[in-house]
């Protein structure tokens, strides 16, 4: 009897062809499956692009030579839709597709050895309400690096919270002149007098002071290129009413509502569920959903 896995790829394929989809993003999310798809035939490969965790010790060279790309893409749990909407995200930032790409996806539970799904998905018309989805102007900001870099840490404290605690924060990407300007800190800003060098957000020790500051009420501003310019910073712009936003508190509102005054981008980390969720223009166009079942609460 041939691989469950086997079955699904070969479906994969085919649904791709049916439907005109450019490529097939393909998630693997343990070693053994990466191991399983080095012994599969290669006729194909050039219409794959290889979603794996960002910290496999799998060499990329090696996965590289057997197909179109690698997407290392944030290690930890994701629900499904949300493992693919980061894929397309990262997809979209390094030039493999486009806003308007037409992809098939396959791809199981995370952490599992196990392919059992097939979504085909045209990025500019396969989302709704319930999965939003609309990147178009996100893309084409200079900060679009920077607030996936952004991302990564918000899905951390999404999924793990600080020391088993559920936390709920503010990032607010791009524009920080503006920003600053509409804003006013809370509490002391952590981040004064410290060189430019130093608050990089893509440094592991920033990363962390990061996920220790978001415990302080107020959002935290980042430079488009990357670098932490306050933490602990109330948001003076008004909160939206947009009826996407209804149900949802404050820390939302506030976001939205930077977004509409500023050209800045924020992301929200949910304290109730993980979720985190991302704004611009003043309207919500993104949510990456982390599962915290890790979490100790």
């Amino acid at each position: 009897m041939k691989d469950q896995k086997d079955i699904i790829l070969e479906n994969a394929l085919r649904t791709a062809e049916q439907t005109g989809s450019e490529y097939i993003f393909l998630f693997l999310a343990t070693a053994q499956e990466c191991r399983w798809w080095t012994k599969v035939p290669r006729a194909y490969r050039q219409q794959i692009i290889l979603v794996i965790p960002n910290d496999f010790r799998i060499p990329a060279p090696l996965l590289k030579n057997t197909c179109k790309a690698v997407i290392r893409s944030w290690s930890g749990n994701q629900s499904r839709f949300s493992r693919i909407k980061y894929a397309f995200l990262h997809g979209v930032m390094h030039g493999f597709i486009s806003a308007g790409s037409r992809v098939v996806c396959v791809l199981g539970p995370a952490g599992k050895n196990h392919l059992d799904t097939i979504t085909v998905h045209d990025l500019s018309l396969s989302w709704n309400e319930e999965y939003p989805f609309d990147v178009k102007s996100l893309i084409q900001k200079k900060a679009f690096h920077t607030i996936i870099a952004v991302a990564d840490v918000a899905l951390d404290i999404g999924a793990l919270g600080r020391e088993g605690k559920s936390i709920g924060t503010i990032f607010v990407i791009g524009d920080s002149e503006n920003v600053m300007k509409h804003s006013h800190q809370a509490v002391f800003n952590p981040f004064k007098g410290y060189a430019r060098k130093e608050r990089k957000i893509t440094l592991p020790e920033v990363v962390e002071s990061v996920k220790e500051l978001a415990k302080l009420d107020g959002a935290i501003v980042i430079s488009e290129d990357g670098y932490v310019e306050a933490a602990g910073r109330h948001l003076d712009a008004g909160g939206s009413a947009s009826k996407i936003l209804r149900g949802l508190g404050a820390r939302h509102r506030a976001a939205a509502g930077i977004t509409r005054t500023t050209q800045a981008v924020s992301i929200v980390v949910s304290e109730s569920t993980g979720k985190i969720t991302i704004f611009s223009g003043g309207r919500l166009i993104a949510t990456l959903e982390p599962l915290i079942s890790r979490r100790i609460v």
